[in-house]
């Protein structure tokens, strides 16, 4: 929604770099059906309609890719059980999570999303508590289906959409913001290794640099594990 949720300081340092933000700031190639696997089964999958077939979660369907980090994987459980209520693709939960917040329930951006999410204030009713992580699962969780489902099913167009608002999916990528750009890059390479049953990540390792591990090692101090 409004950011890779990151403290002020490596959110300044990840910017230069980078360029990033979500829910209330505001990525398109739509990604290739898996070996054997049609493109309207892939859309099915990608809308949460049937378990993700790559080889690897055809044996655990749902479980969450073990290339995400440490601390996505410490809400493993919880993502699987949040993507069946939103009818999801727990590795695409996950793909979201770890670019917003490392699993930091605590994180809060400069623009005001807040955590695990990154959900904008405008997104929550009276009485939420936006850092509940259920709470904030089920904000989060209902734009990006939205989201998925206004880009019909494409994963980089619903990525666009989480982090540089709906109305991106319809325009141009060049009028998009370098930040969400790259957001949709970043994520739908990402979601493209999990979903395909990888046990590493190019992408994700790409993506690792000294801000976000900054932002993952805060998010470990959170959650009281060793990164």
């Amino acid at each position: 929604m409004s950011g890779f949720l990151l403290p002020p300081l490596i959110i300044v340092c990840i910017g230069l770099v980078l360029g990033f933000v979500w829910l209330g700031s505001g990525t398109t190639t739509t990604l290739a059906a898996a070996p054997g696997q049609s493109q309207a089964v892939f859309a099915q999958v990608t809308m949460g309609l049937v378990a993700t077939p790559s080889s690897a979660n055809a044996i655990n369907p749902g479980v969450v890719s073990p290339i995400f980090s440490p601390e996505i994987q410490y809400w493993s459980g919880s993502i699987q059980g949040w993507a069946a209520a939103a009818g999801l693709d727990p590795n695409l939960v996950a793909t979201v999570m770890q670019i917003e917040s490392c699993g930091d329930p605590r994180a809060l951006s400069p623009a005001g999303a807040m955590g695990l999410f990154q959900v904008m204030p405008g997104h929550f009713t009276a009485g939420d508590d936006p850092y509940n992580p259920a709470t904030n699962a089920a904000r989060g969780l209902a734009y990006l289906k939205h989201s998925l489902q206004v880009a019909n099913g494409d994963i980089r167009l619903a990525l666009a959409g989480y982090n540089g608002g709906i109305g991106v999916i319809g325009r141009p990528e060049s009028s998009w913001r370098l930040e969400t750009q790259h957001y949709a890059n970043v994520g739908s390479g990402i979601y493209s290794d999990a979903a395909s049953g990888a046990a590493q990540s190019a992408r994700m390792q790409a993506w690792m640099g000294p801000g976000v591990k900054g932002m993952c090692l805060q998010a470990a101090h959170h959650l009281g594990i060793n990164p």
